[in-house]
């Protein structure tokens, strides 16, 4: 039975997850999370117990110094909550921790234990993978759940995926058969520049967040590091012809698929979302929600990178034609 003390009673709660590693290209989902939790200054309430989850040669603890005393910090996964004003208000339990290295049935029963508990409505849980996909255009974004009806009630796509999977294609099944509503969404970072972090992956799974669950997301400085995250890249592919070539082609191609679909819903929700930022002033105080309001591809900017200082790392060479993704992640 799991008891939570000090939680009160929540408003209409969403459940919202990340975990490091395999599903998490660039740390894209994770940072978004992390996101969430630093902007409505989320409170942890519980932990779950990292000896039953962790390898610990894996995923090793951390020491640090409180004041002159040793302390220790143990991998786990721990959740928060956060509450969303406005004329709505609704409550955000964000769920973020590192990928189980064993016992991910139980991992999921316990987390599925808690939003029974708090009387979760929805399950949202994010990934990033990596993909054929040009850092100089919009990120890709896909929804899908198991569920048929919430497919076609919130436009989403039922997943069809067959292979190897990691804990958000387990967490997302282990929902769906307790019969609690689950989506998981998807960003494609470029596999080429696929070191973390991503800023503007990040921004698109907020984005698309906020449209799936309708709460007006404080963006932060995210706009503007997603800027200066592709002016960064494209400094360094320009050095390389090969890797500026490999672009071109992504660019090319990506850009031939959306043509028929240019128009239509993706500009009517981009723009409904323009119109949710000018018209109410956000929780980051301005009608922008926030300092910088909305990015789409983070086309112009600052150009500094987000690298460590002094050390500027090459993309990798792209992969020859018929090569083998080994890295590719589930959609």
């Amino acid at each position: 039975m799991i008891e939570l003390e000090g939680v009160p009673e929540l408003i209409d709660p969403v459940m919202v997850a990340a975990f490091e590693g395999w599903n998490d290209a660039g740390d894209a989902a994770s940072t978004a999370v992390a996101h969430l939790e630093r902007e409505w200054k989320g409170e942890v309430f519980a932990a779950l117990d990292a000896e039953d989850y962790y390898d610990f040669q894996v995923n090793r603890p951390t020491v640090w110094m409180d004041a002159g005393v040793r302390k220790i910090t143990w991998p786990t996964t721990r959740l928060s909550v956060v509450r969303v004003g406005g004329d709505k208000p609704r409550d955000l339990v964000l769920v973020r921790g590192i990928e189980p290295s064993m016992r991910w049935r139980s991992f999921c029963n316990e987390l599925l234990g808690f939003a029974h508990e708090l009387g979760v409505e929805l399950v949202v849980i994010l990934g990033a993978l990596l993909g054929d996909t040009p850092h100089t255009r919009p990120v890709p974004i896909s929804g899908t759940t198991s569920d048929a009806d919430l497919a076609q009630r919130m436009d989403l796509e039922e997943t069809k995926y067959e292979g190897p999977t990691g804990i958000v294609g387990v967490l997302q099944e282990a929902c769906t058969h307790a019969g609690v509503p689950a989506v998981s969404l998807w960003a494609a970072v470029p596999h080429y520049v696929s070191q973390p972090p991503n800023p503007k992956a990040t921004l698109a799974l907020l984005n698309r967040l906020e449209d799936l669950i309708d709460v007006r997301i404080p963006l932060g400085e995210l706009p503007e590091d997603a800027r200066a995250w592709q002016v960064g890249v494209d400094q360094l592919a320009a050095e390389d012809s090969e890797v500026a070539e490999y672009v071109q082609t992504l660019e090319e191609a990506r850009d031939t698929a959306e043509l028929p679909e240019a128009s239509g819903e993706a500009i009517a929700r981009e723009f409904e979302r323009y119109l949710r930022r000018r018209d109410g002033g956000g929780p980051g105080g301005g009608p922008g929600g926030g300092p910088g309001g909305h990015a789409t591809d983070g086309s112009d900017g600052p150009p500094y990178l987000r690298d460590n200082p002094g050390e500027r790392t090459r993309p990798p060479k792209p992969p020859k034609p018929g090569a083998e993704d080994d890295d590719s992640s589930e959609e």
